[in-house]
């Protein structure tokens, strides 16, 4: 098995202890898990000649998010900042351990770290790859359920700053995704207003 397949299955291994699960195409995966998978698939193609660390970093990008609880930090955009801030820190050490176990160098560490702290957004190529997968994660797999939870102004605020944070791949992905009535309305109502 290569260093890369040892990575991925344990990345997975530790995915699939997430404690919620979901069900898509009448498969049940523990959450974690799914959306790893998912955010693997989107860098892959939107980059098919991604290289070992941005492939890592799509399989680890969330590793072990359920250990920290959103609710353990104030309500706000100030406690919720610091929450994803804390997490990331938390998942590029669980993937830093975990790639250490495997026998990796420190530099594709230090790369693949990079990659999930989200560090040189906009200037780093595979840092916006990974950017663009997991806004496309979110509008393909979470975004109908989250319609159901938001008023219509909140979600073309949420669908703005989502479409700010893609360059033009991950916008142009966005545009062939299939989309329930209300989703695309709502998709449309934020690019026209932006």
């Amino acid at each position: 098995m290569s260093k890369l397949d040892k990575a991925f299955e344990l990345f997975d291994d530790y995915n699939k202890r997430s404690p919620e699960h979901l069900v898509w195409e009448n498969v049940e995966y523990p959450v974690e898990y799914f959306y790893a998978l998912k955010l693997y698939e989107w860098v892959t193609k939107l980059d098919p000649q991604a290289d070992e660390s941005l492939l890592l970093a799509s399989r680890c990008q969330h590793i072990g998010r359920w250990e920290i609880a959103r609710k353990s930090y104030p309500d706000g955009r100030v406690g919720y900042l610091k929450w994803r801030s804390d997490l990331s820190k938390y998942h590029a050490g669980i993937a830093a351990e975990i790639l250490v176990s495997v026998g990796y160098d420190q530099e594709t560490i230090n790369r693949v770290k990079q990659i999930v702290l989200k560090q040189r957004l906009k200037s780093d190529t595979d840092v916006q790859t990974m950017e663009n997968a997991l806004c496309l994660v979110f509008l393909q797999y979470q975004y109908d359920d989250l319609i159901a939870k938001m008023t219509e102004e909140k979600m073309i605020d949420i669908l703005r700053k989502t479409w700010g944070k893609m360059s033009d791949p991950g916008r142009e992905a966005a545009l062939s995704l299939q989309y329930s009535d209300i989703g695309r309305d709502l998709i449309l109502k934020a690019l026209k207003e932006e």
